[in-house]
Order: structure tokens, then sequence, then C-alpha cells
């Protein structure tokens, strides 16, 4: 039989005895400290824990600047020390004496501190949204939450935006220099009205509709690219949610608002430039490795891209001499996003709030490490986490762009009953591999819920109890996404949504089902999944092509509906195939469309 309901905060963690419907997870039942598995404990700090508990406040470090209204919540709850300017050493010695730790973007928080903690220090917060300077990985084996303040400077960064779009069109910042220098040059600096052009905000989060909404009353007519945006939301603002490439054609104006991931990195180069409009203008208050800087150079010196603002650059501050900043048509500013005296005080209290919530025992829903699990449930089920993660990101990937993934159904098989497996961490795996790909929020078994619901992601859970032992906790993982088109038109099931589906074998996640083709493929390295028609010589061919370019091929299965008609191919590669060698495998007569799915 199968049961069907939706995902839901109610989940129990993991089949915690300690923890009813009812009660509220702490940190201790999430992250269990045991000074045994870590280094043993010197007299020193045997002397500093105690003391710890005698004392009725934590100690919470700040160790950069931090607004007066975050560090007067921070002095409500807890002993409150400001050193700021530490170097490495004078951190690790301070950080044994210290629950709780707030860094901005200037203070590395390494493996070291967390081990000189001695497992006193139960959270760190990043007054900001990067966390690049954590090691998280460290954290999450020390037992420590990390945090950041994600939300508080959305209007900033808005804001600056505008102010670039606006000053690059009337090239304000050219003027004013030109004007300091003793020149009076009104008919060099004609610029271009922004009454009626189009505007395409890429990424449509937070900060990219909040820049929509300005422009529109700008009188702008706006678009926006963005795979997980709400359609209903869009709407209300006025704004059309369209495809990348037809972003990229149809703009006057390209605001950048996407994450730094790999797959947007360099994401606006030679390739796409060459789709725009000549004479677009582009602002980027994002990050700046979105944009290959040398292929924007080329961009400004051929008359493709008339103009553009920029914020952010992939080395900050660039190095002297840098050719894009010198470039007469752009306009610069150092990083001055999040820069207003409210948004640094919103941060300060945004942070100050999620790390005393931490300190009580609640689970923050800014949390960016993944909690601690109890050793023989991550053991039990840490090919399925894997297989999971795989799954999504696959089924994502599979999405044609525009389409917006909104309803997504996973179903498990197994002999076990219902209430004998708890699924949330395989959810949360699933919710991570299909938004951390065009994200840059880390997705894991504190926030996953949390980040779904604030997508307008609604991920329901089908089980379907088979009989036989119930010593594997699961036979297959399905994945579907409804209402959505496919760049891999075979993905769709004859229920009409993309699936994929997969088992683990010998302890290795597979790929076992897309969409009605039955395949077997280890999910190691990438995969390239093709259509053909079923013919001798089909293998030899796609794999002579690989061969050529030195990308081994680990794993090779095809699926058919009935001998000599469509097959599906699925092949594991080891390496990314080059443009050309795809373009190859999709020039084979017999092969009616393939795609090219990184894992």
């Amino acid at each position: 039989m199968a049961t069907s309901a939706p995902h839901a905060l109610r989940t129990p963690f993991l089949r915690n005895p300690t923890l009813s419907l009812s009660s509220k997870p702490t940190l201790s039942s999430v992250f269990p400290v045991s000074l045994s598995s870590r280094r043993r404990a010197s007299p020193r700090l045997v002397v500093v824990l105690s003391a710890a508990r005698l004392d009725a406040k934590p100690t919470v470090l700040v160790a950069e600047k931090l607004g007066e209204a975050g560090l007067d919540l921070l002095k409500e709850f807890a002993n409150v020390d400001c050193s700021y300017n530490l170097s490495p050493e004078e951190l690790c010695t301070k950080i044994s004496l210290c629950d709780a730790l707030i860094v901005r973007s200037g203070t590395k928080v390494s493996r070291e501190v967390f081990e000189s903690s001695g497992g006193r220090l139960k959270v760190v917060g990043r007054a900001g949204v990067g966390i690049d300077n954590v090691d998280l990985g460290a954290a999450t084996e020390f037992g420590c939450l990390v945090v950041n303040a994600p939300t508080a400077n959305t209007v900033a960064a808005a804001e600056h935006g505008i102010a670039l779009l606006t000053a690059m069109a009337r090239n304000v910042a050219q003027a004013d220099a030109s004007v300091k220098a003793g020149k009076w040059q009104r008919n060099k600096y004609v610029g271009v009205s922004l009454v009626g052009k189009t505007l395409a905000v890429m990424g449509f989060g937070k900060v990219g509709s909040e820049v929509a909404r300005r422009a529109k009353g700008l009188g702008m007519h706006v678009i926006a690219h963005d795979p997980y945006a709400p359609a209903d939301r869009a709407r209300a603002i006025g704004v059309e949610l369209v495809s990348f490439d037809e972003a990229l054609a149809s703009a006057d104006f390209i605001s950048l608002h996407m994450p730094l991931t790999p797959a947007t990195s360099k994401v606006l180069n030679d390739e796409t430039f060459a789709k725009m409009k000549k004479g677009v203008r582009i602002v980027n208050v994002a990050r700046g490795g979105v944009i290959d800087e040398d292929a924007l150079v080329r961009a400004l010196d051929g008359g493709i891209v008339a103009q553009a603002a920029l914020d952010v650059f992939t080395v900050e501050p660039p190095p002297q001499g840098n050719t894009l900043v010198l470039h007469e048509r752009v306009t610069a500013t150092p990083h001055l996003g999040a820069s207003t005296m409210e948004a640094q005080e919103g941060v300060a209290v945004e942070i100050a709030e999620a790390v005393v919530g931490a300190l009580k025992g609640e689970l923050a829903a800014t949390a960016v490490n993944a909690p601690m699990v109890p050793a023989e449930v991550l053991t039990e089920l840490k090919p399925y986490v894997v297989l999971a993660e795989k799954l999504g990101r696959l089924a994502v990937q599979l999405v044609a762009g525009g389409s917006g993934v909104k309803t997504v159904k996973v179903s498990y098989a197994s002999a076990r009953a219902p209430d004998d497996l708890d699924t949330r961490l395989l959810r949360a795996m699933i919710t991570k591999g299909l938004i951390e790909p065009i994200s840059d929020v880390f997705v894991n078994l504190v926030n996953a819920d949390f980040t779904a619901k604030q997508r307008g992601l609604r991920i329901t859970e089908e089980r379907t109890v088979l009989d036989g032992s119930p010593e594997s906790p699961l036979d297959s993982i399905q994945v579907q996404i409804a209402n959505v088109e496919s760049k891999f038109a075979s993905a769709i099931s004859e229920s009409g949504e993309i699936t994929v589906e997969g088992r683990v074998k010998d302890g290795v996640p597979h790929l076992t089902k897309v969409g009605s083709f039955e395949v077997d493929v280890s999910l190691e390295g990438s995969i390239i999944l093709c259509r053909q028609v079923d013919q001798p010589g089909m293998i030899g061919q796609v794999g002579s092509i690989l061969g050529e370019e030195n990308v081994n091929v680990s794993f090779m299965s095809v699926g058919r509906i009935a001998p000599r008609k469509q097959a599906v191919m699925a092949i594991g590669v080891d390496d990314q195939p080059s443009k050309s060698s795809l373009k190859r495998i999709g020039g084979v007569p017999a092969i009616e469309e393939f795609v090219f799915l990184k894992l």
C-alpha cells in the first residue's frame, strides 16, 4: 500500500527517542558534544568548562565591529567581549573561554579555532551572507552551529543596484570626474532614458524582486529569469518570467542578482554576450565571478555592451591598473551593496538574534552547516543520502529554462514499516540537490523545509511498503517534477512528470530509471543521456567519440521499448567532454536527442 504526506517541520529528528511531535529540538540533541570522541581535555580546559557551568551567562566574542543595536541584544543575554583585529593566534587563545563567536568577512574561523575551543564553542555567527571564511566541515565535526544574516541588507543592495542603473544611464560618474577636471563636456555625456526600456533581472530572489519593484516605478518594462521564482509573486509585481536566452536577447539593461555557484560561474561570457542586443547595459551588485571580466572588456570594446556598472569583482580589491575598472564606459564602486547605516544595524540585529536563539537551544532557520546525527543512522543511510542528493541534482538539470520548479513528489519503496524509517534526512538531501546548483543557500537537515518553502517549492512524500526483508532501509527512491518542460523529452514519464529513479547497489548509488526507460548507470562523475534509434553500433560510435578526447567511460547502459525501436543510452563519464565532442555525439544520425548532466 502507499501513503502520502506533504513535507512539514513536524517530522521528528531521525528517530531520536528523546523527541516527540510536541517537543522542540535543542542544539544538544542535534549537535551531540562528546569530549571523549575528540582530543582529551587538558587540566586547564576542565577548569574553564567548570567555571562556565558556574556562570549563568554564556560568553560571546565579537571579533569584528558590530552595530550597537546588535550588541545591546547580546548583552541582555550574554557576557560580550568585543575584541577586534585579533591575530589568528590571539583568536585561538581566547576562543576556549567563549560559547559563541561573531565575525564579519575579515576573520578566518579555521579548524584550528574549533580545535582550540575544546568543545565549548557552540555557535559561530557570520554578520552577512557569505560564509567563505568559516570552515563548515570543522564546525560540524566539533558540534558547532554556524548561522548567518541573509536578509537584513536586501533593501540596501537593491537601492545600490538602482543607483548604479541610473548613474550609468546618465554618465554621472564620468561627468562628475570631467567637471572636477575643469571640463564642461555636455555633448560627450548625453545619456539614455529608462522609461520604456526593458530590464532583465537575472535572479528573482529577495534583492532581484526589490530591484524589479523600483524599476517598475521608473517606468521600465521588467522581465526576469529564475527557475525557482514563484509565478504569482512575479505577476503581483508586474514582472514576466522568461527563459535565460530570451532575457539576454530582449534586454536593454541587465541587472545580475544570482549567486555564485558552479552553474553560474562566468555565466556572462563571450558566448552569452553574443546573444545580447547590441548596446545592452549591465549592472552587477551580486557576485563578481558570474561575469567573465576579460569577455566583458571585449564586449565593451566591440560595442555589444554599451556600459557596465559594477559593485563586485572576481578579485577584491581588483589589482592596480585593472583594464575593466579603468574602462571609460565602466562605473565601479568598492562593494557597497550592503553599506548603509540602516543595513549595518539590521545585520547586527539579525545575527544577534540568531546567535542568542542558538545559545538558548533553538534551531535557527539561517543555519548553514549540516547538523550531526546519530552515528548508527548515518552509517545505515549514508549511501541513500548520496543517492537522494544526486537524484535531486539530475532532476533539476533536466528542467528546461524558464519552466520553474514548484511541485516535487518523492516516492520511497521499502520493506520497512512507515514508522520505522524517518525520511527527513533523505528529503533534505533531495531538496539540497534541487536548490543548491543555482543558489548560494547551504541546504541541510536544519533548514531544508524552510528553504523549500521560501522558494515556493512544495515537496510531497509517498511510501510504498514492499514485501520482503526489512534489513535494507530502502529499495528505491524516485523523484518526480510536475508541470515543467524538459531539456530531454524522454525524461517525461507516461504520467507527464520528469522522472528519475535510483537504487543503491553494493553501497554505490545507481540511476535505474529515466522517464519510462529502465537504465543502470553508477552515479559517479557525470552522465550523458541519449535517446536513439535502437540499432547495432551505437555504443561503439559514441564510445569512439569520447575515447578520441580521452574521456573515460565508467558505465554504459541502454534501456529500450522493444528491439529496433527507441532506446535511451545512459553513459557515465569521469570527465566533462568538450562542447565539440558533445556536438559530434548530437550529430550521430540515429541520436534523436541528448543531454549532459553534471553531478
